[in-house]
């Protein structure tokens, strides 16, 4: 073989880098970075969530504080009994019991002074406890050495992923970032620190999105770290449990549910977010089991964003300078993969929660180390991207903001913050008021969730593909559907181009319009984007959503996982648009 051509064909078979842009720091010393400052003070910060929470829960439940501490302390022992976790304090259940027998003992039941007493110092000590174990720390050592070791494991496992060997890892310059694009205003969103408090909303889809969030943020868009809330069962592992408690987490424990415990944590993102450190949490509450972009979000963290708001407002009014408050910036994300590794156990959930079906429950990969590492390996060494769509900022009440943070509504006119939160020309706290624009703020970023969202070709054929398969059997419901033998069912290609052309045509229509962000691989010709998602498709499923067979139409091995990721675009309702071609649209059943 002539030498110019073996190059040529070496040379094709080289991964191009990619150029990514990265940005410098906005804050340069960790030492100024308000997660720090807040770590370095967190005992004052925890004595002002004890008080804040206290006087709340008084004003809130005066006439019924005992029968609040029952119920809270019953459910607390129900907790330890059935549902105990490694992470537990070793005192927990005396902690408790001792609770339990001076509240019967000194309180139950009775009015008097000191009853009264009792029952408020028992208040007291329970929310105390709660906020020592929610309030985490920021160790400058430790972050440092995170973000060297993890950036360097990183790239240094892409490097080797990259060349197929582990020779090639300490021979290559390639980093994590080139796997990532981080596409929307980043340049705003910089701009905004200096004006206020920054809040991210991230959709929620794998196991993988706090690690790429949080890199993404780090060493591309050069933002500081940011207060996360991680789940308390994360710390039963102690390498995590080791660094979440010094990295800026704050603990969140979904089996508690009663009311001392939930005010408790809403105040300490409240005061925080008061404090100037920006946050990041999933309002969706955990991940999308249905493979939908979410469309209920949980109000209570939000609306922590609200009451921040109003309270900044006062401060600015008692400072004198009512019309220059600092201000919450709430910035949606949205997450696409190709790929998410917990798929098929998040639709069986799903399925099972929505069909009550006797479905065979599945291990969650997602929590497994080799598995999770695993994926890693393989999504470093293809070319599926993730990408990480960064929404445009807006206010706490939905209103967009420019990057010297001012609001403007809808016809461009320039709004003050305060105006929200006044009457008879004073700030005023109201409930009721509050709780309607948290959900407003809700509905607002479920909006923008599906405007920001990057269509990628695997959603589209994916789409596509189940709807086709839906059109084919119209007399079954969806679990019928899901019942049907996949090995039987063929899709020819010419009727999974014709759907996915139509649906570009409205995609394209919406994009001019701003109302939707689509992959550059989207704007092919309909037969490259099937052809493109069907080779991204679930790309590391043992059963891979979508293929092609030796004559070029298409088939599923599992309609479940193909279900998962149908219903990425299946908000959208491109159903209603879809005009069915007898003679193009037929699946062939195999014999």
């Amino acid at each position: 073989m002539p030498e110019n051509e073996t190059r040529a064909r070496l040379s094709a078979k080289r991964i191009v880098k990619k150029d990514v842009t990265t940005y410098p720091r906005i804050i340069e010393r960790i030492e100024d970075w308000p997660i720090y400052r807040l770590s370095k003070d967190r005992n004052e910060f925890i004595r002002e969530i004890d008080e804040f929470t206290y006087k709340r829960l008084i004003r809130r439940h005066k006439k019924d504080l005992a029968d609040v501490l029952v119920k809270t302390i019953y459910q607390e022992r129900i907790r330890i009994k059935e549902d105990p976790w490694k992470v537990d304090p070793p005192n927990e259940r005396s902690f408790w019991n001792r609770i339990s027998k001076r509240l019967i003992k000194k309180s139950l039941d009775r009015q008097d002074t000191e009853a009264i007493q009792v029952a408020e110092d028992i208040l007291q000590k329970i929310i105390h406890r709660y906020s020592e174990e929610i309030v985490g720390t920021f160790q400058i050592p430790t972050f440092r050495f995170a973000q060297r070791f993890l950036t360097a494991f990183f790239n240094r496992l892409f490097n080797a992923a990259v060349g197929k060997n582990l020779r090639a890892i300490f021979r290559g310059r390639r980093h994590l970032y080139e796997r990532l694009n981080v596409v929307g205003d980043v340049e705003t969103v910089r701009e905004l620190f200096k004006h206020g408090t920054v809040v991210i909303l991230p959709t929620h889809s794998s196991n993988l999105d706090s690690i790429l969030v949080g890199y993404a943020m780090d060493q591309i868009m050069g933002l500081p770290s940011f207060s996360y809330g991680a789940g308390l069962n994360l710390y039963n592992f102690g390498p995590a449990a080791y660094f979440m408690n010094r990295l800026g987490a704050y603990r969140v424990d979904r089996r508690k549910k009663n009311p001392i415990y939930l005010e408790t944590l809403k105040t300490m993102s409240n005061l925080s977010i008061q404090r100037g450190v920006n946050s990041l949490f999933f309002p969706g509450g955990t991940r999308s089991r249905s493979g939908e972009l979410e469309t209920e979000l949980k109000m209570g963290l939000i609306g922590t964003a609200v009451e921040a708001q109003r309270a900044m407002c006062q401060t600015a009014v008692d400072a004198g300078h009512p019309d220059t408050p600092k201000k919450v910036f709430i910035v949606p994300m949205v997450l696409c993969y190709n790929f998410v590794l917990e798929a098929p156990f998040l639709i069986e959930q799903h399925l099972r929660r929505t069909g009550k079906e006797n479905y065979i429950r599945l291990k969650d990969e997602g929590t497994s180390v080799r598995a999770w590492l695993r994926f890693v390996w393989r999504f470093f060494s293809t070319t599926s991207d993730i990408t990480l769509s960064v929404g445009q900022p807006m206010d706490i009440m939905g209103n967009f903001v420019d990057a010297n943070g001012r609001s403007f509504d809808r016809f461009g006119n320039e709004l003050n913050i305060s105006d929200y939160f006044t009457l008879n020309n004073e700030i005023t706290a109201d409930r009721q008021r509050e709780e309607e624009y948290t959900k407003l703020l809700a509905e607002r970023i479920v909006e923008r969730y599906h405007i920001e969202n990057v269509i990628l070709s695997s959603h589209l054929v994916a789409y596509a593909v189940f709807e086709l398969l839906l059109h084919e059997n119209p007399k079954l419901d969806l679990f019928g559907i899901l019942r049907l033998p996949p090995d039987e069912y063929l899709f020819p290609f010419r009727a999974v181009e014709d759907v996915v052309e139509q649906i570009q045509a409205k995609l394209f229509e919406w994009e001019q319009q701003g109302n939707i962000r689509l992959a550059p691989e989207t704007h092919r010709s309909a037969a490259d984007v099937v052809r493109d998602g069907v080779k991204n498709l679930g790309i590391f499923h043992a059963e891979k959503p979508l293929g092609f067979n030796k004559a070029g139409d298409i088939q599923s091995s599992n309609f479940r996982v193909l279900y998962f990721y149908h219903n990425r675009l299946v908000n959208y309702q491109f159903d209603k648009i879809i005009q069915w071609k007898a003679e193009e649209i037929e699946v062939l059943k195999m014999d």
